[in-house]
């Protein structure tokens, strides 16, 4: 089957590799929709943390957010999931440990990630092995399209429900990004007022036509109240200027990483009572997401700016593939 493969920063292309095979407990899924992430751009560009800590190395083949259809399956896997529409948890846990019989496996110290840690091969290829146990099924409501965009949305929906936000509460997003446009359809989806703070008019531009319309750049930021400030950026100086903008008693969330360390002063956590938390992984909200999109309450479709084939991937990691102001870059591997 055809795969793009990483062997190092900045070298990838598409390669004729084996087809995966199901072991027990595992299914193959003929990949429909796999989304291209900013982890994803971070192992091209060789930036990428794993890279360094030993959890990643080359040649590696990513994708972690994807949609498809389950072709074949191991043993001990019920036939009945043959044809079924489906997407996948990128974290897969070793079952035994405490965090995972707690029902944390995304945080489990030995766990698997799809497309992002050695010994799980991504779904920037034609097809995908994957435990069954991981997958959740997507209903009529939800096609390929959605499908790849319910992994960054698990997580933007946690980093929204993590606000505590709901009607009469107001939230202010910085980022304008997929993961941050995300977050502030799930915080308006809950009622709460949604303000997005950007650097650039033309991802201000693309929030308003997406019916936000309290945008602005840092310097032009009103002093309102705010009651929860979420950081989906990767400016280091963000997560302490989060702090300085929320109202006592409120809440920060960081689902941003920056390449550098981030410094704030926690007394000003403590002496306003300020709630800090940080959103890993989508694995908790993947049901809720697949929820809200199938009953309409969230569209992400419009965060979709190209749909290439699998030849075109190096340059979109390269950022040389125009995209317009919607970022995201969905592959379709059945492309050329």
């Amino acid at each position: 089957m055809r795969a793009f493969v990483l062997t190092g920063p900045g070298a990838g292309a598409v390669q004729d590799v084996p087809p995966p095979v199901a072991a027990p407990g595992e299914v193959v899924v003929d990949v429909e929709r796999a989304g291209v992430c900013g982890t994803d751009a971070e192992f091209f560009s060789g930036d990428m943390a794993y890279l360094r800590s030993g959890h990643t190395t080359y040649p590696l083949r990513p994708g972690h957010e994807w949609a498809g259809v389950v072709t074949s399956v191991g043993s001990g896997v019920d036939d009945a999931w043959l044809g079924r529409r489906v997407m996948g948890d990128t974290m897969i846990g070793d079952g035994t440990c405490r965090r995972c019989r707690r029902g944390q496996q995304h945080v489990c110290e030995a766990r698997q990630e799809v497309g992002v840690r050695d010994g799980r091969p991504g779904a920037l290829a034609e097809q995908l092995a994957v435990p069954v146990s991981s997958l959740h099924v997507l209903p009529d409501a939800v096609d390929a399209v959605l499908g790849a965009l319910v992994e960054p949305g698990g997580n933007a929906l946690r980093a929204a429900r993590a606000t505590g936000a709901g009607a009469g509460d107001r939230v202010l997003v910085f980022g304008p990004g997929t993961i941050g446009l995300l977050v502030a359809m799930f915080a308006r989806a809950d009622g709460a007022e949604v303000h997005l703070m950007g650097r650039t008019d033309e991802s201000l531009r693309f929030a308003r036509s997406l019916g936000f319309e309290h945008t602005w750049t840092e310097d032009e930021l009103p002093d309102l109240p705010f009651d929860a400030v979420v950081d989906a950026t990767n400016a280091a100086p963000l997560p302490a200027k989060a702090v300085e903008l929320v109202e006592p008693g409120g809440r920060v969330v960081y689902i941003g990483l920056s390449a550098t360390p981030s410094l704030l002063d926690t007394r000003r956590l403590v002496l306003d009572d300020v709630t800090a938390v940080g959103i890993l992984s989508a694995s908790p909200g993947l049901d809720a997401t697949i929820e809200a999109y199938a009953s309409g309450a969230v569209d992400p479709r419009p965060l979709v700016g190209a749909t290439v084939g699998l030849a075109d991937v190096a340059a979109v990691l390269a950022g040389a593939h125009p995209t317009g102001p919607a970022s995201k870059v969905h592959v379709d591997p059945r492309l050329p």
